[in-house]
């Protein structure tokens, strides 16, 4: 069975969407067993959600069209040296792209249809009002245990599964496809952006997939874009933390903001800079253990 889907990229899609429906469903079924227990039983619910529609597919999909190594082939093996540099470089663009994704959340809040499509305006801005009701409900926590819980099942379960899903598959699928691991990158963090159905959203998200793309392709290890991911998702589920103890008085969804748009460029400047000596740095670590 391997071997038939090995060749057939049309096939091996079709193969991890009927897998990902599939996995989808039983993670449905079985967290609607917690959806009503409380707070405690929706967050439950919703990592058992989010571990059987993106961590289990991706697993079992490799599991299936490779014979041997399914997590090698994921990306869980394979290290661009020093990885810990790398790791810390990755951590580091979180913070340093901040003023660009601020920007981003901007121009994409401030866009408008308006005229015939003002009634699709006012649905997806809807939509965007429960999303952020839904999150911030997610995200209330007074206690160590609540914060613990949070960061498992908003910050560590997500970055898993998400990086396996769109990472460790759909990227490393698209890039086999088109030879050009840019579109790759771009398409893959579009993708990313989109199955959250935030359009208000889309943009700072999809320029975050594109950062957690392009230091995935160059370490080829998934552990970099999975700390990246977390330490994102993490620093909110704390940020809300601290807010809500009291601890600090900082408004979570405008931590990072600022208005002076020649930060906004250093930002941009800064972020492709390091993205940049990474690939250089990658590339010629790999040219010098082949001499």
């Amino acid at each position: 069975m391997a071997e038939h889907f090995r060749y057939h990229s049309g096939k091996r899609i079709l193969l991890f969407l009927i897998i990902l429906l599939i996995s989808s469903l039983i993670g449905v079924a079985i967290s609607a067993a917690f959806m009503f227990a409380g707070d405690t039983g929706m967050k439950i619910a919703q990592g058992l959600s989010s571990i059987f529609m993106f961590v289990v597919p991706p697993i079992v999909y490799y599991r299936v069209t490779r014979t041997r190594h399914p997590m090698e082939s994921l990306g869980f093996c394979s290290v661009a040296k020093p990885w810990y540099l790398f790791i810390v470089i990755g951590v580091v663009l979180m913070f340093i792209s901040l003023p660009v994704t601020n920007q981003l959340t901007r121009w994409n809040e401030g866009m408008s249809f308006g005229g015939a499509f003002e009634k699709l305006e006012e649905y997806l801005k809807m939509l965007e009002e429960t999303a952020a009701a839904a999150t911030e409900k997610m995200l209330n926590a007074n206690t160590i245990g609540g914060l613990l819980l949070n960061l498992l099942v908003i910050a560590l379960i997500p970055a898993v599964g998400e990086e396996l899903t769109f990472r460790g598959v759909l990227q490393q699928s698209l890039t086999r496809r088109m030879k050009s691991p840019h579109v790759a990158i771009i398409l893959s963090a579009a993708i990313f952006s989109f199955i959250h159905f935030q359009f208000y959203g889309f943009l700072p998200r999809m320029f975050l997939g594109m950062l957690l793309g392009y230091m995935f392709y160059i370490t080829g290890s998934l552990w970099t874009s999975i700390t990246m991911h977390f330490v994102n998702n993490g620093t909110a589920v704390v940020l809300y933390y601290l807010n809500n103890k009291g601890i600090i008085d900082i408004d979570p969804e405008h931590f990072g903001e600022m208005q002076y748009s020649w930060l906004t460029t250093i930002s941009f400047v800064v972020t492709a800079a390091l993205i940049g000596w990474c690939w250089w740095k990658a590339e010629n670590d790999a040219k010098a253990s082949d001499e």
